[in-house]
């Protein structure tokens, strides 16, 4: 193996021209037929919940009062919240409620993301399936059974939906353009460094120039290799 210098790699590279641009285009024919065919789209749906207190006034109405105490700790309760909502316990609820005959908890519980927004006591809750209805009834029906239990739980109710999810009816894992692009960047990088590693490997002369190179003598005279076979084909004995 010896080693190369720009010159001699941009040579090669140039030289291997049609294996990049070949490999590079069935690449992205690939990724264009899966994205757009092979691949099931999903829909994605969320719910957001805020944590909040309700407290009674005087005069007995419930008034929306939120104190440093309570905001600290709402904040510590989010990720003990986040844990409930993707338990058995509430998933399977849901799909009590939903008459959900074909779905498993296990399955539920891949197809929902629950996250906390930094430094907030806001919950989202995101649910994708194969059916942008069906993501948003299940989001929904999460958000309302996990305030249930928190009731049942703690004995209070400081969980208050923020927004409804609504059904989204475009496929949030289906985008053509960006599997293009991976298979262009990628088809070209694999091509390349499939052609300067076979040639790192490959010991055979290919230049007067290359023996001059590496045996450190001049070439005085070169002599042409002609194949009989073609010779006689072409008329010429």
């Amino acid at each position: 193996m010896e080693e190369l210098e720009l010159k001699e790699i941009l040579r090669m590279l140039w030289d291997g021209r049609r294996i990049i641009i070949v490999f590079t285009i069935i690449l992205i024919i690939f990724a264009a037929v899966y994205s757009c065919i092979l691949q099931t789209p999903k829909y994605q749906s969320s719910t957001t919940l805020v944590l909040a207190r309700v407290e009674s006034s005087e005069d007995g109405s419930s008034t929306a009062s939120v104190t440093q105490t309570d905001v600290t700790m709402n904040q510590k309760l989010v990720s003990t919240y986040s844990e409930i909502i993707r338990s058995k316990n509430v998933l399977g609820q849901v799909i009590e409620n939903l008459e959900i005959a074909n779905l498993t908890q296990a399955e539920l519980r891949k197809s929902v993301t629950v996250e906390a927004i930094e430094d907030t006591e806001v919950i989202r809750i995101t649910v994708s399936t194969e059916e942008p209805e069906y993501s948003a009834r299940i989001a929904n029906e999460i958000g309302k059974v996990f305030s249930e239990k928190i009731v049942d739980m703690y004995r209070i109710n400081n969980v208050y939906t923020l927004d409804q999810a609504e059904a989204n009816f475009t496929p949030y894992n289906i985008n053509p353009v960006k599997y293009i692009v991976i298979a262009f960047v990628g088809g070209i990088f694999i091509s390349c460094a499939f052609i300067i590693i076979k040639n790192l490997f490959d010991t055979t002369v290919k230049s007067a120039e290359a023996i001059e190179k590496n045996l450190k003598v001049p070439v005085i005279a070169q002599i042409a290799y002609y194949d009989e076979n073609i010779v006689k084909k072409g008329g010429k004995m």
